[in-house]
């Protein structure tokens, strides 16, 4: 529920759920967990989007340093909140624009209409209904996941911890609860994400995994690969 309009520093880890415990306990005697988790967590549903090309999968598997994807996100089912976002990537800077959508507006975007989108205020908004139409966008896969979120108001530190990550093939409506899906990493295995625009401070560098652990890869990268070996058998 963070909306990005500056780039900001973005390292991942590949890290257990041992691994999860020992970080938090660390991390509770000084960062906040972010004001919008309920218990401490909350479920965040992405729908993604590519072209024919599967430009954007095409462009992070071959490490193209500035790329951009599409998603509708929301969270924890609610309707009220349904979020248009392009997350854009520069090496390892990323940034996002997004636009809110009501209920009616995604279910038009659903349906194949974006024309409306281009009367919209928001860029994010223009560039998807322009890309809808140029580029022949469509939706590709939903990747579910709970992520676990603190935060730390000096240099604007963002830690997260998505764990349980499942690609959900041919339904792409967000608030179908009833879906068929399928675990991309293993019950133990989760993603940790640290962002921050100004500095990371030193209590944070004493705290993060090994610089082993550390990943390139996204969730919907994974999601899609996880989905064609599936596919293949």
């Amino acid at each position: 529920m963070h909306n990005d309009n500056v780039y900001r520093h973005e390292m991942k880890y590949l890290i257990n759920k041992m691994d999860m415990d020992v970080v938090i306990g660390r991390l509770s005697e000084f960062a906040e967990t972010d004001v919008h988790a309920r218990d401490g967590k909350y479920f965040i549903r992405s729908l993604y989007f590519d072209d024919i090309y599967d430009t954007a999968y095409e462009e992070k598997e071959s490490g193209v340093e500035r790329r951009c994807k599409y998603r509708i996100r929301t969270y924890d089912y609610d309707s009220n909140y349904i979020c248009l976002e392009k997350k854009i990537k520069q090496g390892s800077f990323v940034r996002k624009e997004s636009a809110v959508l009501t209920g009616e507006e995604y279910e038009l975007v659903r349906s194949g209409e974006t024309g409306f989108l281009l009367k919209r205020s928001e860029k994010v908004a223009n560039d998807f209904a322009l890309s809808w139409r140029t580029d022949r966008l469509r939706p590709v896969v939903i990747v579910d996941y709970d992520r676990v979120p603190f935060v730390f108001e000096s240099g604007n530190v963002r830690i997260t911890f998505d764990m349980n990550i499942r690609a959900v093939p041919d339904n792409y409506d967000i608030f179908e609860k009833n879906v068929l899906s399928y675990d991309v990493m293993g019950p133990d295995i989760l993603i940790m994400e640290v962002k921050y625009t100004e500095y990371l401070p030193d209590i944070f560098r004493v705290i993060l995994p090994d610089m082993n652990c550390r990943i390139a890869a996204s969730k919907y990268v994974m999601s899609i690969d996880t989905l064609r070996r599936i596919m293949a058998k």
